[in-house]
Parts: C-alpha cells; structure tokens; sequence
C-alpha cells in the first residue's frame, strides 16, 4: 500500500501546483503523475481508473507528450479573463484539436494492436472550432482519483491532498457538484475565436 499512497500524495502535489502556477511543465508533470497512480492504483482496484473518461483523454495526451515533447510549447493556459468570456475554472488549459486528434489515432492504433476497444480520447475533452480546452477534464480526473482510493485503506498524508479532501468535503456538506462541465460562455461574439486568439497570442509569444 506505501507504494499506492506515495503516488497519491505525488499527483495531489503535482495537482496542486498545475493549479497554483500551471504551464506546459506542471501540465506534464501532472500527466506523468497521473500515469503512475493509475498504474499503482490497479495493483489494488481492477481497471486503476481506465473507469474514468477524463484519465483516458489525458492518458493519450500524456503518451503524445511523452514521445514527442516539443509539443508541449503548444500548450497555452490563461487564468487572467476579462468579459465577454466567463469561466466555470478559474483556468483554461488550452491545445490546438489536431493534438487531441493526434492523440486520439495513436490510442486507435495501440487498442488495435492489443484487440480491444479504443478509449474515447475526443469525448474527454470540451471542444471550441480548432481549440479544445483540457482544463474541466484535469480538475474532474483530480475527482476521480479521490473517489478511487476512497474503495482502498491508505491515508495521504500531504497537505495537497489534505486540501483537496477538504473541499470535496465543502462541496458534499453543500449539496455541490464535485465534478465540473467546465464550459465557456460569452457575451459577445465567439468563443471559439476568442479562444482561439488567446491561444495563438500564448504559443508565438
């Protein structure tokens, strides 16, 4: 079990700091995290959390990551939002379609060559035109991880997990949804150029 709360603890600080300072570099840290503890996590509860449909988007993404990771610097995230555009994140984490649907082939191919079905890499994530926004499912797959070691005796001891225990509390003592849709709204115009511009402005900057 001191291997499975180690991991815990580890994706519960990387989440943290995604969300106190997120760029390309906590993203993928976050990612490989991710990786681990679903790893560690099967040994201990059948699947990890291939049950979760936001850890099967970021699996693939983090795999693409992995191989190639010069497609980081495509990676933009803004937490500065003025109107017209409102959030339900205090963040988007924003990457070009053509990555997800990169993503999406290679996981196609690997479920091929294992014989079994593909996960849904597209439906993981919330989609604007060209730009998709991977944010709501970090956030939700944060969720899912907590719920999964609920199942299991151990006891994170991290005050990044012991943060996050205590406002997924808040939220059951309030009747809050633990989980986001993490959707963008906007007064005036187009989301999808909106974000789209935001995104361009990030990655040749």
């Amino acid at each position: 079990m001191k291997d499975l709360q180690a991991a815990t603890d580890r994706l519960f600080r990387d989440y943290l700091r995604h969300c106190q300072a997120p760029n390309e570099d906590t993203l993928f840290h976050f990612l490989n995290s991710l990786h681990s503890f679903s790893d560690k996590l099967g040994r201990h509860r059948k699947g990890g959390l291939h049950s979760s449909p936001s850890f099967i988007g970021l699996k693939a993404l983090r795999n693409l990551f992995h191989h190639e990771a010069e497609l980081l610097s495509k990676i933009s995230v803004a937490t500065d939002f003025v109107q017209p555009i409102v959030v339900e994140l205090m963040r988007v984490c924003l990457v070009d379609r053509s990555l997800i649907e990169r993503a999406a082939s290679a996981e196609a191919k690997q479920a091929a060559k294992f014989k079994r079905e593909p996960g849904d890499v597209a439906g993981a994530f919330n989609w604007y035109g060209q730009i998709v926004d991977i944010e709501p499912a970090i956030f939700n797959v944060a969720v899912d991880a907590y719920d999964a070691i609920q199942e299991i005796d151990i006891s994170p001891w991290s005050e990044a997990f012991q943060r996050f225990e205590a406002s997924y509390e808040y939220d059951e003592e309030n009747g809050f949804e633990h989980r986001v849709t993490g959707r963008i709204s906007c007064h005036a115009g187009s989301v999808s150029e909106l974000l789209r511009k935001m995104h361009e402005a990030a990655t040749e900057g």
